[in-house]
């Protein structure tokens, strides 16, 4: 009656969209974003008329942005990358 159908079906697989390396360098990428954001925060001062210098720190001004567009960077590979194909 139906063999056929139920054969096709069966020989049909589900495959996921992403494989593992696509998953590895997405949790890289959300890593690196979120360490660039707890670098990027901090520096203010308890009283407003006094200066803190650490607001300019270099932790904040070139460390913690450079984390980000290398976090955002990933995660655009980890969602344009194609592994091999077997």
């Amino acid at each position: 009656m139906s063999t056929n159908k139920t054969t096709e079906d069966n020989k049909r697989s589900f495959d996921f969209v992403f494989n593992k390396i696509n998953y590895i360098i997405a949790i890289v990428g959300i890593v690196l974003l979120a360490l660039g954001y707890i670098f990027l925060c901090g520096g203010g001062s308890d009283d407003p008329n006094v200066f803190n210098p650490a607001m300019f720190d270099t932790r904040r001004l070139f460390v913690a942005p450079v984390l980000i567009i290398l976090g955002f960077i990933a995660e655009i590979v980890a969602i344009m990358y194609k592994g091999k194909n077997k």
